[in-house]
């Protein structure tokens, strides 16, 4: 039986109630506490469980892709996307190139105002290979 909540518009009292599916259509629904017959029915967020491979499936919409090099604030908005899905603290300097991104700032500006990105952090320096 689905329970269904609410809040009393007359007591601002929350409570829920058991109905079938049939009941709420019908049912009337008083408060519990001063009887009022005045209730405001509370939805509330859904979740839905997704695989990890849907979950990064959904951030490969090929309409944000075409956009990427043109628009460094849905960059960054795909890149903060992805670490959210994925869970994991991607580290200070992600946090500010991402910001900056969302700024506005394009690739290359920041990598002009950050030359040391990514150094000691397993990323290969370019200059290595002269």
């Amino acid at each position: 039986m689905p329970t269904y909540e609410y809040r009393c518009k007359d007591c601002n009292h929350k409570f829920e109630i058991f109905l079938t599916y049939q009941e709420y259509e019908n049912a009337p629904v008083s408060c519990p506490v001063c009887g009022g017959l005045n209730p405001e029915r509370i939805i509330r967020p859904v979740r839905i469980s997704r695989t990890e491979q849907a979950r990064l499936d959904s951030l490969t919409d090929p309409r944000l892709l075409d956009r990427l090099d043109d628009d460094p604030q849905t960059l960054g908005k795909m890149m903060r996307e992805m670490s959210r899905e994925l869970g994991e603290d991607m580290g200070s300097e992600f946090d500010e190139v991402v910001n900056r991104l969302e700024k506005g700032q394009s690739p290359e500006e920041i990598e002009r105002d950050l030359p040391d990105l990514g150094a000691g952090e397993g990323i290969p320096d370019p200059g290595l290979n002269d």
